[in-house]
């Protein structure tokens, strides 16, 4: 096609870059990135890892609002015997200040526990199609974080920092790795009826080159809907060609005269990708092209459609896949625990396992590291508040909560850490959401302390300036 005259001349090397197309990648963040091995002209290229990683690429289940570890597991059978009693006040001084005047008397889980599989591992009869994986999890029941707030607490496991714009965990793991897939985005967010708490700052790039952005993708949605605007049927694709090359060039001339506009650079990325993700989305986001009986493993539901596209979505080479359970924060039963803890987990149980066993059959779990939890847990007393049994509920708690990882790299059919009688305190092996974040990126195959990116004088990364790999759980 023929671009407007008035065209700078002589033609610069940069020029020539901009013109065919090859420069339209982050070119405002280009010596910080030649600095971290990265490409200002390919950011997204797929690039080595420190060290060979266990895991190539992460679909990270976030159970938002905090799931109740004490009904799910991490079983107390001692609060049996203490059920109904006042909680001693050497254990009330434990808690946090804002804690200690909500906690009502101790409530022992009313769901039972059993041993699964080879390994022996207690699972709550809530997850009996989970628990049939019981060898593959490893159960880790000694997390712990300062923040015991939904939206705080959302951005401290995701961005590693409660408060400041820090980019999110899958940002820095695009950021190191770049992406297997040139027709996707490399960091997408499954999201299958609105927003979590926290909303699109749980995915950012903060100060990290917008290209590592995570995509969120809102799967309630039907067949050509998921994405809007995707294609469009007034027009042939040759002519949207020529319209996007047309923007693009505007585009990157204006960004020549505004460098570190990183906005307009995302911006850039953002429509050549759109145009390549035209044929590319379309295919992997429609799960009516999988075999019938892989959708009914999955079953038919929000939670099901989304672990299905998940599975698509990293067989195509996406990198870091992020799904929440359901807007604003389901787990959060604060009251109605009981009803709503049973809905929650005949929800995903049946999705989950058969995500498991999926990555199974097709060899793909091993490199593949799957990860559930949320942002903190649930206390082992009843939340001061209604009276009857179905109407009580459980109030949050950061000094103890549990998640559980598969695949990747991990030790299938183990528990890491302890909690104490009361499941009010960890008696053993810690471990810090900046030591989970180590942990992850290390199995990605990098070294969380030299995973860094320069901002505002100072090399920032993922753990700030703490974290420990748990070496213990890795395979």
């Amino acid at each position: 096609m023929n671009f407007p005259p008035n065209s700078p001349s002589p033609l610069s090397r940069r020029d020539l870059l901009l013109k065919t197309g090859f420069g339209f990648g982050a070119m405002a963040a280009s010596d910080l990135l030649a600095a971290a091995n990265v490409s200002s002209e390919t950011p997204l290229a797929v690039r080595q890892p420190h060290f060979p990683a266990r895991a190539k690429r992460v679909i990270h289940l976030f159970m938002n609002g905090g799931p109740s570890q004490i009904d799910t597991f991490d079983p107390k059978p001692q609060l049996g015997k203490l059920d109904g009693q006042e909680l001693p006040d050497s254990i009330k001084k434990t808690l946090q200040p804002t804690q200690r005047n909500r906690v009502g008397n101790i409530w022992a889980s009313p769901f039972k526990f059993q041993k699964h599989g080879q390994s022996g591992l207690e699972i709550s009869e809530l997850f009996p199609k989970i628990a049939r994986h019981a060898d593959d999890l490893c159960v880790i029941r000694s997390m712990e974080s300062e923040i015991a707030n939904h939206s705080p607490g959302l951005l401290m496991m995701n961005c590693g920092h409660p408060v400041l714009p820090r980019p999110s965990i899958g940002s820095w793991a695009l950021y190191g790795l770049g992406t297997e897939s040139e027709d996707l985005p490399g960091y997408v967010v499954l999201i299958p009826s609105g927003m979590p708490t926290a909303q699109s700052r749980n995915w950012t790039s903060a100060f990290l080159p917008g290209v590592f952005q995570g995509t969120h993708i809102e799967t309630n949605a039907k067949g050509g809907e998921l994405i809007p605007h995707l294609t469009r049927d007034d027009i042939r694709a040759g002519t949207q060609r020529s319209q996007l090359a047309l923007t693009q060039y505007f585009n990157r001339r204006h960004l020549k005269q505004h460098e570190g506009d990183e906005r307009l650079d995302s911006r850039i990325h953002s429509m050549e990708l759109a145009f390549r993700m035209q044929s590319a989305a379309t295919d992997a986001f429609d799960i009516n092209n999988e075999p019938e009986s892989i959708r009914e493993s999955y079953g038919d539901s929000a939670v099901g459609r989304n672990l299905l596209i998940a599975r698509r979505l990293a067989e195509r080479g996406v990198r870091y896949i992020q799904c929440y359970h359901g807007a604003g924060q389901p787990w959060d039963n604060h009251s109605a625990l009981i009803p709503r803890i049973k809905d929650l987990c005949q929800e995903s149980d049946q999705p989950i396992a058969a995500l498991l066993e999926d990555l199974k059959l097709r060899g793909m779990l091993e490199d593949t590291l799957v990860i559930w939890g949320g942002e903190m847990g649930r206390t082992s007393t009843i939340q001061k508040g209604p009276k009857k049994i179905e109407q009580v509920g459980r109030d949050h708690h950061v000094d103890g909560f549990t998640i559980w990882m598969a695949g990747g790299g991990v030790k299938g059919g183990t528990v890491y850490g302890q909690t104490d009688d009361f499941g009010l305190g960890i008696s053993e092996n810690p471990v810090h959401v900046h030591d989970f974040h180590a942990t992850v990126l290390h199995l990605l195959g990098f070294d969380h302390k030299k995973l860094t990116y320069r901002y505002s004088g100072r090399d920032f990364r993922l753990t700030d300036i703490a974290g420990q790999v748990v070496e213990d759980i890795l395979a």
